[in-house]
Order: C-alpha cells, then sequence, then structure tokens
C-alpha cells in the first residue's frame, strides 16, 4: 500500500499542484504560536513539552485514523494515506520557483531569475551574479527535494499509515517556525525542536546522498560527502547538498550577498563553477533518485508482503 500511496500521490501534484497550501499553514501557524505562547518561558525544558504537545497529538492521531480506516476498507485507508502525503510531499512545493529560474536564465532574463529567487529565498538577490543564481537555485532544489520527497517517503514507510510524514513534515515546520519566531532573549526554546529535527533527519539525510551518489557521480559524491559535509553549518544538510554537487560536478556553496552583506559559506563540489545547464542536470538527477526510490520502496513492500 505504501508503494501505491505515494504513486499516486505524485501523480496527483503533477495533474493537480496544490497551489495554495496557505490555510494548512496558517492553520499550524496559530496552533504553534499559541503553543510557543503557553510554554515559552526562555528555558530549553520549554521547548521540549511544547514540541511534544505539538507532535504527539498529530502523530498518534494519523496513526489512530488510518488503523480505523485499516479495519474499515483498505481503500479508505489508502485514500487517507494519498491524502497526508499530498499535503506533506511533493515537488511543487518549490519546483514552480526552480522551473521560473531555469526558463528565465535559458532566456537570458537575470532580472526575472533573480526575483523569483528572491521570493523562494525570502530575502532580496537583485544583487546577485547568474553563477550565484545558478548555485543557490541548485541548493535549494537540491535541500527541498530532500525534505519535501525523500525525507517525507523515508518517515512514511517506517512508521505506520501516514504518522511517518506527518512527524516529519511537522516537526521541520516546528523547527523554522520556533528557530526564527523566538527573540534572542527566549532562543533556548528553539533548541530542542531544532536538536529533534536533527535527529529525526540524521538517517534520511545520509540515504538521500547516498541516492545521488548512486543515480550521479559516485566517486566525487562520496569524496565531497566525507572532505566537505562536517563544514556545513547544518550538518545533515551539508551532507545532501555535499553529495549532490559531487554528483554534478559542479562546486555549490561559497559567499553570496544577502541584503547587502556576505554570507560566508564553505565549497561543496567538484568540477564546474555553475551555469544554466547545470539546472537541467539538477532537474535530472532529482528525477532519477526519484525513480531508484520509488523501485526501493516497491521491492521492500513486496517483501513485506510476501513474509
Amino acid at each position: 500500500m505504501g508503494f501505491v500511496s505515494i504513486v499516486i500521490a505524485l501523480l496527483l501534484e503533477q495533474w493537480r499542484p496544490l497551489s495554495e497550501r496557505r490555510p494548512l499553514y496558517a492553520a499550524v501557524d496559530r496552533y504553534a504560536g499559541f503553543l510557543e505562547r503557553q510554554f515559552n518561558a526562555g528555558e530549553p525544558l520549554h521547548g521540549l513539552i511544547a514540541w511534544i504537545v505539538a507532535i504527539l497529538p498529530a502523530v498518534l492521531g494519523a496513526w489512530l485514523i488510518y488503523d480505523l480506516l485499516a479495519r474499515a476498507s483498505p481503500l479508505l485507508a489508502l485514500a487517507f494515506n494519498v491524502a497526508a502525503l499530498y499535503l506533506t510531499m511533493g515537488f511543487r512545493q518549490f519546483s514552480h520557483y526552480f522551473t521560473g529560474i531555469q526558463t528565465a536564465m535559458k532566456e537570458g532574463e537575470l532580472g526575472e531569475a533573480r526575483r523569483l529567487l528572491s521570493v523562494w529565498r525570502g530575502h532580496d538577490c537583485s544583487a546577485l551574479s547568474g553563477e550565484e543564481v545558478v548555485r543557490l537555485a541548485i541548493e535549494d532544489a537540491l535541500a527541498c527535494s530532500h525534505r519535501h520527497v525523500f525525507g517525507v517517503i523515508f518517515w512514511f514507510m517506517l512508521l505506520p499509515g501516514p504518522s511517518g510524514a506527518v512527524l516529519y513534515w511537522l516537526a521541520l515546520y516546528l523547527k523554522r517556525r520556533w528557530s526564527a519566531a523566538v527573540s534572542l532573549e527566549f532562543a533556548s526554546f528553539g533548541r530542542f525542536p531544532d536538536q529533534a529535527f536533527a535527529a529525526l533527519d540524521w538517517l534520511p539525510a545520509r540515504v538521500t546522498a547516498t541516492t545521488f551518489a548512486v543515480v550521479g557521480d559516485f566517486e566525487d559524491a562520496v569524496f565531497c560527502w566525507r572532505s566537505q559535509a562536517r563544514q556545513w553549518e547544518d550538518r545533515n544538510l551539508g551532507i545532501v547538498l555535499a553529495a549532490g554537487a559531487g554528483a554534478l560536478g559542479v562546486r555549490l556553496g561559497n559567499p553570496y550577498m544577502q541584503n547587502g552583506v556576505a554570507v560566508m559559506r564553505p565549497e561543496l563540489g567538484l568540477g564546474d563553477t555553475p551555469d544554466p545547464a547545470f539546472l537541467d542536470s539538477t532537474v535530472g538527477l532529482v528525477w532519477r533518485a526519484v525513480v531508484l526510490w520509488s523501485a526501493v520502496v516497491f521491492l521492500f513492500g513486496l517483501a513485506r508482503a510476501v513474509l
């Protein structure tokens, strides 16, 4: 059922992308804001308690609903899985920005590419060069494919029903929401959500990196993973980006300007500096990774059914 759910959700999103997620995000944001107001008194323990209160009912609720539906009808359980994946997983959460940047760069419209990247990243990118625009677009595409597709699939397959997908998606949302929203005085509130997501993402990040290596340049991907990833601030994301850069044969990372301030970052990858042709290569790498994951999920489901 897991393989069928994933395939249907991906096909459904390609056919009818969920272009408007703001009602879902607004509801979760209000819930997260309420918990922050109730629990945030400046201690890491308060973040832990709020995280458990936010996560546990959602995950257990998804598990319970799936179990009840499965007892009533496998088709109802399948529909519930597909609906949950449709909300928590998918390329269209980011691919329209990437496709727009890809088209703009091919047509020589650097200004439009900068505008789209600014909207995607949430900060001004008008001072970036064409090379920097391509580099950041590739990085965001690799990161988003991991966090909005492969990470969700990993936990979906690990836990019953859609509870794993809900766990990973909500943990990522709370990490971003509580890390960004709290003031310096209460910054420790976001410490546990950040650590919790890092723990949840530890294995999926390495599986995604391995996938990029298998479907790309394996030797360079593994070399970059082992020699460069530890320099990245977010170690899990550094592994994904380093392996992706090595698999593509492109140089990512390096400093760039954000709102007039230089953001210092280490270099990732080997080979050529990024140009628009690498945007096409990135699309190919991600889709090959999707095919490989689908095959593994199918074989895993088949083995579990047989055994």
